[in-house]
């Protein structure tokens, strides 16, 4: 009988101490109210997470998700922000935009930190008006894996744009166009080396010109390039 008591116990605390947070979320997107439970330990929150979407006209349920590792740190006020996309900075467990500028929201998934640097990485999807649902898109969750954390939506002249890097002294930022029915097309690149030397800055431009790349390329003394870092502190 005490073993039993014992075991029980055992699994009561065990079951609290993995026990689900779950936030509720009703000014995340236009149409959609979101609720996501996972994980939660002192200040930050992972594991496995369940995405739930309700619609705002209707207040039911209007799709399900899942994440692998809904990673986030919750802000001051204890919730988790969302459609926050800060290069070095904060990236929210939740991204509403209009990634493909078809004039519908899409969504993108926080599963953990496996973009560069062991930066934030996302299962990104897209709403499909044919299915009326959301449907996972393979070449948007690879450009928020293979580099810095979620790529950026430029919604003036339609491009997502990524952001790459090795240490200190390169750096790429990289501009795709979303062609209808062909997926992602690579239109530009900036480039940014430092030589070997460490006193000159190689900047080379890409640009996909009727099918052919224009490539412009130049080099500028580190000093004048990067002011800010260069200069002697007085």
């Amino acid at each position: 009988m005490k073993r039993l008591c014992g075991f029980l116990l055992f699994a009561f605390l065990f079951s609290s101490a993995v026990a689900q947070t779950r936030f509720t979320l009703p000014g995340v997107s236009e149409n959609y109210l979101a609720e996501i439970s996972v994980i939660c330990k002192k200040d930050e929150c992972g594991g496995p997470g369940e995405i739930k979407l309700f619609s705002k006209k209707t207040g039911k349920l209007f799709q399900t998700f899942h994440s692998d590792d809904l990673f986030f740190f919750p802000s001051a006020d204890g919730q988790p922000s969302v459609s926050v996309v800060e290069l070095y900075g904060e990236q929210s467990v939740l991204i509403f935009d209009d990634f493909n500028f078809d004039g519908h929201e899409d969504i993108a998934i926080r599963n953990g930190n496996e973009s560069g640097y062991g930066g934030p990485s996302y299962d990104v999807y897209v709403y499909n008006i044919t299915r009326k649902k959301f449907m996972p898109s393979e070449e948007l969750t690879a450009l928020a894996h293979d580099n810095l954390g979620m790529f950026h939506v430029d919604h003036q002249r339609k491009r997502l744009v990524t952001f790459s890097k090795s240490g200190c002294c390169w750096h790429l930022a990289t501009e795709y166009e979303v062609v209808p029915g062909k997926g992602l097309l690579k239109v530009y690149e900036f480039e940014e080396a430092m030589t070997a030397s460490g006193d000159m800055i190689e900047v080379t431009a890409r640009t996909l010109v009727n099918g052919q790349w224009v490539i412009e390329s130049k080099r500028v003394p580190t000093a004048a390039y990067y002011p800010d870092e260069t200069a002697e502190k007085p």
